[in-house]
């Protein structure tokens, strides 16, 4: 998985987590929707600017929507 694909996955999942929309996202961040659901679908790379403004927007350090989370598997 590229870095792309993993924030791509943190994104949403922050995002889920507090049961914000792509729209309510984007607002905040100052973005457009489309974007942010581009950045979803790891379509597009995001700038180190617009990680800053996502992170914010979203309460997190911008590092934690780069950062690989291992996986839990059924054994």
């Amino acid at each position: 998985m590229d870095l792309k694909e993993i924030m791509a996955v943190n994104l949403r999942r922050k995002r889920h987590d507090l049961q914000m929309t792509q729209e309510e996202l984007a607002e905040r961040a100052g973005l457009s929707a489309r974007y942010v659901g581009a950045i979803e679908r790891g379509d597009v790379s995001a700038s180190v600017t617009v990680l800053g403004q996502i992170a914010e927007a979203l309460g997190v350090e911008p590092g934690d929507l780069v950062k690989k989370v291992a996986r839990l598997t059924k054994s």
